[in-house]
C-alpha cells in the first residue's frame, strides 16, 4: 500500500494505516528532512518521487497530497491498476475529473473520497435518523462551521501552507467541501447553487476566507452551507427540519438532540465523551481497505464525489456570476 504525501494527514494515515495491520507499506514524500522523519519506527518504504511508488507496485494507493495534485495523482494511480483512496476535494478544476472517472469505472477499481464527517458518531446518527424517515419529508438543511486558519498547525507558517494558496487548490470553499458533502449526503444530488465567496477577513492569503451557499437538491429539499478561516473559537454543526420534526448536533455537546411530533419536545441522545476524534480516520481508512479486500464499492466512491466537488466550484461560479447555477452546467 503507497501513500502519496508526508504532510500531516499523509502521516495519520501512514499511522492508522499501521494500526489497522497492513505490513507492506510505502510512502512517497519528496522533501528529504520531512521524509526521512517520517514514523522513524515504523518499516516503511520511502521514495522521494511518484514514478518510484509506482515502480515498487502498490496494489492500493492513498493520495494525501495538496488539492491541486489529487486529480492529476489518482488518474496515475487508476493508470496503474491500482485502487483508490483520495483526499478531499476530489479536483479543483472541471477539466480534472473526466478521464479519472473514465479509468476508474473502465478498470474496475475501488474508491473513495476521504470523508471522515461521515464516520462521526453524532453525523452517523443523524444519517439514520434521515433514512429512516424520523423527519418525514425534509425541508431544509443548515451545515456550519469555521475555525481560525492560522491555528490549524501552529508550528508552521499558515502563509505557506496549500490553504492558503490559490495555486495549490486552497480556500475555504475546497477545503470546507466536507460540509457539501454532508449537507449531499443528508440530502441527496445538489442541482443548483448560489453562494457568496470572498475574503473578508486579514490573513495574509489569496484565496476566500468565507463560503455561505444555498444548495437546491434533486428531491426537492434545500440545504445552507456555511464555511470560514476566520472564526478564533471553533464551531461545527447543523440542523435539519422536515415535515415531522428536527434534529440537531454541535460539535462541542456529545449529544444528538432530536424533536419529533411523536415525541412532542426535544430529546437528547447522549455521545461518548471519551470518543478520540482519530476515530473518524481509523473507521473510514477500515471501510475502505475491507471494501478493496471484498471488491466492492465504497460509501463514497469517485463518482459519487463528482456532483459535491462539482457544486463547491459551482459556489465559486455562482459568486463570480451572482446567480444561481446549475451544477449540471459544469458537467461537460
Amino acid at each position: 500500500m503507497l501513500v502519496i504525501g508526508g504532510g500531516s494527514i499523509g502521516q495519520r494515515h501512514l499511522r492508522n494505516i499501521g494500526v489497522l495491520g497492513v505490513v507492506s507499506l510505502a510512502v512517497v514524500e519528496p522533501d528529504s528532512v520531512r521524509r526521512d522523519l517520517l514514523l522513524a519506527d515504523q518499516d516503511i518504504n520511502r521514495f522521494d518521487g511518484i514514478e518510484k511508488g509506482f515502480a515498487w507496485q502498490p496494489d492500493v494507493v492513498v493520495v494525501a497530497t495538496p488539492s491541486h495534485l489529487h486529480a492529476e495523482q489518482a488518474l496515475a494511480a487508476a493508470r496503474h491498476g491500482c485502487h483508490i483512496f483520495v483526499e478531499k476535494p476530489l479536483f479543483h478544476s472541471v477539466s480534472d475529473w473526466s478521464l479519472l472517472l473514465h479509468e476508474v469505472a473502465s478498470r474496475g477499481l475501488v474508491s473513495m473520497v476521504g470523508c471522515n464527517f461521515r464516520f462521526h458518531p453524532g453525523l452517523s446518527r443523524i444519517k439514520q435518523i434521515l433514512d429512516d424517515q424520523n423527519l418525514g419529508r425534509v425541508y431544509f438543511a443548515r451545515v456550519f462551521g469555521g475555525s481560525y486558519l492560522p491555528d490549524w498547525h501552529p508550528k508552521e507558517d499558515y502563509r505557506k501552507g496549500y490553504s492558503a494558496r490559490s495555486t495549490m487548490g486552497g480556500g475555504c470553499v475546497l477545503d470546507g467541501i466536507h460540509l457539501i458533502d454532508l449537507a449531499y449526503w443528508f440530502l441527496g444530488d445538489i442541482e443548483k447553487v448560489a453562494a457568496s465567496v470572498g475574503r473578508v477577513g486579514d490573513l495574509d492569503i489569496d484565496v476566500e476566507d468565507v463560503l455561505s451557499a444555498i444548495h437546491l437538491h434533486a428531491d426537492g429539499g434545500r440545504s445552507e452551507v456555511h464555511v470560514d478561516y476566520l472564526q478564533r473559537f471553533r464551531i461545527l454543526g447543523c440542523h435539519i427540519a422536515g415535515t415531522e420534526g428536527s434534529v440537531a448536533w454541535d460539535w462541542d455537546v456529545p449529544e444528538v438532540r432530536l424533536a419529533t411530533l411523536l415525541s412532542g419536545q426535544w430529546e437528547s441522545e447522549p455521545l461518548s465523551k471519551s470518543w478520540d476524534p482519530n476515530q473518524m480516520y481509523l473507521d473510514e481508512m477500515d471501510h475502505f481497505l475491507e471494501c478493496v479486500k471484498e471488491g466492492r464499492q465504497t460509501m463514497n466512491p469517485i463518482p459519487s464525489a463528482v456532483n459535491v466537488t462539482l457544486a463547491a466550484l459551482a459556489a465559486k461560479q455562482s459568486s463570480g456570476e451572482q446567480r444561481f447555477v446549475n451544477v449540471g452546467e459544469l458537467d461537460a
